[in-house]
């Protein structure tokens, strides 16, 4: 095997707009020269940064190891070109592979026939088992005729933290929670509040900040099933993370008695329970947890996500006349899909930072402090 020192490309996924944060994330988690790219960051590692960089990184939607690249015009010589690439330091004949190919501007322009090729071509190679169900996953981008072979080494999208099987409606993902508070300048020392709390992501989130808990320590990602893999040193590596007691609290609240007991169940799961409390309360309720300003930030209903735009102009004046009567001193966020409704709460919210892909929407996240 080659060495595991060896560096490379390392491209890690965030959701369009998001990349300025998780840059921020990356450099402070002390990964070399990151630089921004539509869709994520790259920098360059080896295979402890790919295992660190899933384990540790909250604002990754996945981590891509890029293992080689090749010029190829003719479907005929792709098979034979596949042969001619070193498989054996990343690929196992054990362990079933997913191919993935996108084609654009190039001569080899059907993506299906592509793929049929490549596969034949690993099969030939390496001896691996070719599956759809895979979760280890090849990821070939043909463009200007130059194909980039990438290795998708998270498996499950990393926002599944693997301690959180309760879901409310309509959820706010753990690597864009993370990345909102990043943005709201929570760095675990201040009070988290939010207000529509669901099933508890964001609270999870910033108390699992503030505990400094890795969060992919509940799960398993496919890098684990490639040849590169060193079980010994990946144990060592996750026994690194170094948790701790918060002095911060964080609070949600919520009108639905459903989403509180999700919230508790999965604060437990996530061990952070003793750091977290949650209420059942209505938006227009709502009154400081405690007596130091933190921050409040909320992800409430929009009207393309859940319609009855009428209603949710109503619901959130009701939440700005609390935040405006109750919170002053605190830091607000909102995130919305419309200007419209962050005007509705009658607080200074202005919208600093780019538009966020969620779900087939924009989102934006609006901010002030309550004067």
């Amino acid at each position: 095997m080659e060495s595991d020192m060896r560096k490379f490309e390392i491209f890690v996924v965030t959701a369009p707009g998001l990349e300025k944060p998780l840059a921020a994330e990356i450099t402070e988690a002390g990964f070399k020269k990151p630089k921004m790219m539509p869709g994520g960051v790259r920098f360059r590692g080896n295979w402890q940064d790919v295992w660190r960089a899933n384990l540790c990184l909250r604002g990754a939607v996945r981590v891509l190891a890029r293992i080689g690249n090749f010029q190829c015009m003719h479907l005929n010589l792709l098979e034979r070109q596949i042969g001619e690439m070193s498989w054996t330091p990343y690929l196992r004949p054990d362990v079933p592979v997913k191919v993935e190919v996108v084609t654009q501007k190039s001569k080899i322009y059907h993506a299906g026939a592509a793929k049929e090729r490549i596969e034949k071509g690993l099969v030939a190679a390496v001896g691996v088992p070719i599956s759809d169900e895979a979760d280890v996953v090849l990821k070939v981008r043909i463009d200007n005729n130059m194909l980039t072979f990438s290795l998708d080494t998270s498996g499950e999208s990393l926002h599944k933290r693997g301690h959180k099987p309760a879901v409310a409606k309509a959820p706010m993902r753990e690597n864009m929670a993370a990345l909102f508070l990043r943005q709201m300048g929570f760095d675990g020392s201040q009070t988290v509040y939010d207000p529509m709390c669901g099933s508890g992501t964001f609270v999870i989130e910033a108390a699992e900040m503030a505990a400094g808990l890795l969060p992919g320590r509940s799960r398993r990602f496919a890098f684990e099933q490639l040849a590169s893999f060193d079980a010994g040193a990946y144990a060592e590596l996750r026994q690194s993370g170094e948790a701790h007691s918060s002095k911060a609290r964080f609070y949600g609240s919520d009108k639905d008695a459903g989403a509180i007991r999700m919230s508790f169940e999965n604060a437990d799961r996530a061990g952070v329970a003793d750091f977290c409390s949650f209420e059942q309360k209505s938006a227009g309720e709502i009154t400081p947890p405690n007596d130091s300003p933190g921050i409040v930030i909320v992800n409430p209903p929009y009207g393309a996500r859940l319609g009855d735009k009428k209603g949710l102009f109503a619901l959130h004046a009701s939440l700005g006349k609390a935040l405006s009567a109750h919170f002053s001193g605190w830091k607000v966020g909102i995130i919305t899909t419309d200007a419209g409704l962050a005007k509705a709460t009658h607080l200074p919210l202005e919208a600093p930072f780019a538009t966020v892909a969620h779900g087939g929407l924009k989102v934006q996240l609006f901010t002030c402090e309550v004067p």
